[in-house]
């Protein structure tokens, strides 16, 4: 059986993950648990899987879930803080881990997992996005297996050869007849908002996503497309190609989750409803297929497909993304954590919507670029770009 150790339980990937455990009993279980504040959530999610263990990155929501688990007398042990989170990750009783905690607080989870040798799938962009090379090095190194559960990179990896996806990171995707990859993107709430009318654009707008169920950071990224141009950067790494390798498409239907273009002519797509259960699925069950749980497309009752070229103007952020990962590992970690910091001040309504790439653009700039080689050095580089950006909010 394959125990799973999740991360970011009570998020919409934590969610989608155990609907899928669910649909598999007897093949799936769970070790471990983990989560920010979320007591409610976690105490119902504890009780039907029991985990051995439950953690809280807050103190106190882990006492208040430790004390709601006690009369119940299950064997679930409550931890909490970021470093036991790490400990869950390259536990020797778990075999996967699903990396699914927003931001730069997953990325020494994950590289712990790696370091443990563990099969890693990874919803987690900054693990790549901030350390591209430096996790990717410990991947290869202690023999870890990375499968990509964002629906884009998972429609790449699905559409590409079996012989390939077996060591894929040790592998020239050119020498398997690949001559581009496609990523699309649904544009979000307001591909066809007037550009004039953005500044006026309000979070709980921007976070009503027109076909997924994302939390509000991820809802935010995807309606100024920063969620694609962070997904940019991650093919790069993932299948070891330079942006330009990739072309990005706008596809509002978000039923044509990727492509793989190749040598003779041919496109090769992976195709689904909108539901992140089938790219969870297909990695929990990798090389064989399990049941997700999701329903099929409808070919004769689903909308027609569309599909337009992105436009920098109402999407400035996808090219800076671009233009990060021209400049090293160590841009995409400032842009990347300026961005967080400017759509928590957008969700706070500090600013307005068309000012998180405006202020994007102004940290990108002021950053000063310096080599890294180690973890520690990508978390000072993280660090300061926070502080940039939160200085430039007053």
């Amino acid at each position: 059986m394959n125990s799973l150790t999740i991360l970011g339980s009570t998020g919409s990937i934590g969610l989608s993950t155990l609907e899928v455990v669910r649909n598999n009993p007897g093949k799936l279980s769970v070790f471990a648990l983990a989560a920010n504040t979320n007591v409610d959530l976690m105490l119902e999610q504890c009780i039907e899987f029991k985990p051995e263990f439950a953690l809280m990155v807050d103190p106190q929501a882990a006492s208040l879930l430790q004390a709601k688990l006690k009369p119940l007398q299950l064997d679930t042990e409550v931890l909490t803080g970021s470093d036991n989170m790490c400990v869950l990750a390259s536990d020797d009783k778990t075999h996967t881990l699903v990396a699914a905690i927003v931001g730069a607080a997953g990325l020494s989870s994950t590289l712990a997992a790696a370091q443990a040798g563990k099969k890693i799938l990874l919803a987690n962009k900054e693990a790549l996005v901030m350390s591209g090379q430096i996790f990717l090095d410990q991947v290869k190194a202690h023999g870890a297996e990375l499968l990509p559960v964002d629906s884009e990179h998972n429609a790449i990896y699905q559409s590409l050869p079996l012989d390939y996806q077996q060591g894929y990171l040790h592998k020239n995707i050119r020498d398997y007849g690949v001559d581009a990859l496609i990523l699309t993107g649904s544009g979000g709430p307001f591909l066809k908002t007037p550009l004039v009318e953005l500044t006026e654009k309000t979070p709980e707008q921007a976070c009503n996503h027109p076909n997924w169920s994302m939390g509000q950071k991820i809802s935010v990224d995807s309606a100024t497309m920063m969620n694609k141009g962070l997904e940019l950067i991650e093919a790069c790494w993932l299948f070891g190609v330079q942006p330009d390798f990739i072309e990005v498409l706008i596809h509002p239907q978000s039923v044509i989750h990727s492509m793989v273009r190749y040598c003779d002519g041919s496109i090769l797509a992976q195709l689904g409803a909108p539901d992140m259960k089938t790219p969870i699925a297909h990695c929990l069950g990798f090389p064989q297929r399990i049941h997700s749980g999701s329903a099929h497309y409808d070919f004769i009752n689903g909308p027609a497909f569309e599909f337009t070229a992105p436009d920098y103007q109402r999407f400035p952020n996808l090219k800076l993304a671009s233009e990060a990962f021209a400049y090293g590992q160590e841009a995409t970690t400032v842009l990347s954590a300026a961005n967080e910091v400017h759509v928590a001040a957008f969700l706070r309504k500090q600013i307005q919507f068309t000012a998180i790439a405006e202020l994007n653009a102004k940290i990108l700039e002021k950053y000063q670029p310096s080599a890294v080689s180690d973890i520690d050095s990508i978390l000072q580089i993280d660090q300061y770009a926070r502080v940039l950006a939160t200085e430039g909010l007053s």
